[in-house]
């Protein structure tokens, strides 16, 4: 039989429910905080160079655009400067057309805010695999050959088309890596799997909810890069929550971690 308190009763049981449910993302969100503080403790990060001391020399990767003659595209990623880099990497793309004899490359560096210029940055002649204060890059992608000077015009045409050249924001997006993955959804055939730490390539530009994943194998959910889920070929299966993005890749048999990134096994050989 129900009595006036029965309204109360179940006031008081949705306050429960929901309070679980915090808890429950709480620790969600603490676990997911373990690969950084990781990262923070045992990464080798530099968290004592000033910015200013830091060296852009080049890592010495990339071949030499006087003795290569192919068309290249590289896509590199190093850790962000000082303490950021247990979270996150930033991202650029180097393209290099058929017998030219210097790299453009191509980012969004956030401080350009405050000279007053546009965060894009186009450049031509410098080195395409520079440490980013004292970060080194890693490869993550590398095309060569006729194909890839096709792909550099649409390249071309995809930065061009970047709607945030002029905003930046380091989390959750636009950033670095919104870029980047700007670009790779603009050119799938590049098949660009930016790992889990490239924070910022789950913001989807222009208000956006459903795109590609960068790679172009597949599909994702977006709430202003704060909360996504996606499936695709290379990425696997990944979420994103707050920016910390986890998931399983089973093209290439691994797990993708937040911090730490892909850790993938190794065919026998």
């Amino acid at each position: 039989m129900l009595t006036a308190d029965a309204p109360a009763l179940r006031e008081g049981g949705d306050g429960v429910k929901w309070f679980k449910w915090v808890v429950r993302a709480m620790v969600l969100v603490a676990i997911l905080l373990l690969g950084p503080l990781a990262v923070l403790a045992f990464g080798g990060l530099d968290l004592e160079t000033h910015w200013s001391a830091a060296s852009r020399a080049s890592s010495r990767q990339a071949p030499d655009p006087q003795q290569e003659p192919a068309a290249l595209i590289l896509v590199y990623g190093a850790r962000a400067h000082n303490w950021r880099g247990a979270f996150g990497i930033h991202t650029w793309i180097a393209t290099k057309r058929r017998s030219a004899r210097v790299y453009t490359v191509y980012q969004v560096i956030g401080w350009n805010l405050y000279r007053g210029r546009p965060v894009l940055t186009v450049s031509r002649g410098g080195p395409p695999d520079q440490l980013w204060y004292n970060a080194r890059p890693e490869l993550i992608l590398q095309r060569r050959g006729p194909g890839a000077e096709t792909l550099i015009d649409r390249i071309e045409a995809a930065v061009t088309a970047y709607p945030y050249a002029h905003q930046y924001r380091l989390w959750p997006g636009p950033n670095s890596n919104t870029f980047t993955a700007f670009v790779a959804r603009r050119v799938p055939e590049l098949g660009l799997d930016l790992p889990p730490t490239a924070i910022g390539k789950d913001y989807l530009p222009n208000g956006r909810f459903i795109d590609r994943m960068p790679s172009g194998t597949g599909w994702q959910v977006s709430l202003l890069g704060l909360l996504s889920v996606g499936v695709a070929w290379e990425e696997g299966f990944e979420i994103n929550i707050l920016g910390l993005c986890a998931g399983i890749d089973f093209n290439d048999l691994g797990v993708r971690l937040p911090g730490i990134g892909r850790l993938t096994v190794s065919a026998p050989g």
